[in-house]
Formats: C-alpha cells, sequence, structure tokens
C-alpha cells in the first residue's frame, strides 16, 4: 500500500465514521427541525443525506486538480 492510497482509505475511513456518527443525532435533528415546520424536517434530512456523496465528490475533484498540476 502506498503512501497516497493509504491517505485516501484513512480519509475515506474518517468520513464514514463521522456520517457514522451522524446518523445517531440525525433523528433528533429531524424531530426539532419538524417541530418548527414538517418540510424543514424533510430538508433537514435531505441534506444530511446528499452531503456523503457530495462530499466524496469534491474530494474527488480536489485530487484530480492536484494531479493536473502535478502533470
Amino acid at each position: 500500500m502506498t503512501n497516497e492510497t493509504r491517505r485516501t482509505a484513512l480519509a475515506a475511513a474518517a468520513i464514514f465514521l463521522l456520517f457514522l456518527v451522524g446518523w445517531i443525532f440525525i433523528p433528533g435533528l429531524v424531530l426539532a427541525a419538524a417541530e418548527i415546520s414538517p418540510w424543514l424536517g424533510v430538508v433537514v434530512a435531505a441534506l444530511f443525506v446528499l452531503t456523503f456523496p457530495a462530499i466524496f465528490w469534491l474530494r474527488s475533484r480536489h485530487n484530480r486538480r492536484i494531479e493536473d498540476k502535478v502533470d
């Protein structure tokens, strides 16, 4: 395993663990937001779910830019 693949694996594991912890708190956050407005609860839940692939997409874009600068 090279240093770069090790860093990538550690970053992915850290992001995944962060979201696992988030899954513990998201029901309470959604219910609290839904007390204000049901639509706000839906928005909070959707944002949480959509940030997971968005973080990996942004990370891949960042890595591609770094690789393009090196080449």
